[in-house]
């Protein structure tokens, strides 16, 4: 935190940004997870061939962080990012924690043991029956044009939000803050940890494609998610998968 606003970035090969904070804040959970529990590694900000290294070899588990989600709103001083760590066994998450520090806010789940906020269980509070009273979570990135033309002129929710932190998206959709989410692409780390603390509040998610979620590339993963069964039945018909 004593980076927020004052550290300086560059530009990876895919275009987004890295600072100085990513790597400390990697370096220093590498080295406290490796204390917990003396797993393999695997970062955000890893080369690709250390990461499917990492991935093929870790069967009996490794750990999964994702040191800043939310770089750009780091950067530009808006208060939505978050550290994001996952201990993956046999290619599923099994504990998955998630922290803002700005509104200090820990999201966490255990495999079979419900997802928590800061000790409350989640959701926070009941959410709608109706699609037509959801507040989505919308990033329209690495979606067809047609799709994304329906999701700005004809969309069946109330209101969207695209707040660019998927770890805290899908911890959102958990709360019940939003209550459906659809996101074209998403990294292991974007979802190691979000994933398994929806699935834990009771929600339940898809590819775009219609396919089990933990299904087909780890590495670009599509996203329906609702807070309910339910609700991710009536935005999949919406969708059309």
């Amino acid at each position: 935190m004593p980076r927020y606003l004052k550290v300086a970035h560059e530009r990876k090969v895919d275009g987004s940004l890295l600072t100085e904070a990513d790597v400390a804040a990697q370096n220093a959970l590498f080295k406290r997870l490796r204390a917990i529990a003396p797993y393999p590694m695997l970062g955000e900000e890893m080369t690709d061939a250390e990461q499917r290294d990492v991935w093929a070899l870790g069967d009996e588990g490794f750990w999964c962080v994702d040191p800043i989600d939310g770089t750009s709103n780091f950067v530009n001083g808006l208060p939505f990012f978050a550290i994001s760590v996952a201990l993956i066994r046999n290619r599923k998450s099994v504990l998955g924690v998630v922290y803002d520090p700005g509104a200090d806010e820990a999201f966490y789940a255990v495999e079979g043991q419900g997802a928590f906020m800061n000790g409350e269980r989640l959701p926070l509070k009941t959410p709608p029956t109706e699609l037509g009273r959801c507040m989505a979570g919308i990033e329209l990135k690495r979606i067809d044009r047609t799709l994304a033309g329906r999701l700005a002129f004809e969309h069946p929710f109330s209101s969207q939000r695209n707040l660019g932190a998927s770890t805290l998206d899908w911890c959102y959709v958990a709360a019940g803050r939003m209550h459906i989410y659809l996101h074209g692409g998403q990294k292991l780390w974007d979802y190691a940890a979000g994933s398994l603390i929806l699935r834990e509040s009771g929600g339940a998610a898809c590819s775009l494609a219609g396919e089990a979620f933990l299904s087909g590339d780890p590495w670009c993963r599509s996203v329906l998610a609702a807070l309910t069964p339910d609700l991710l039945a009536q935005w999949r018909s919406w969708v059309g998968v």
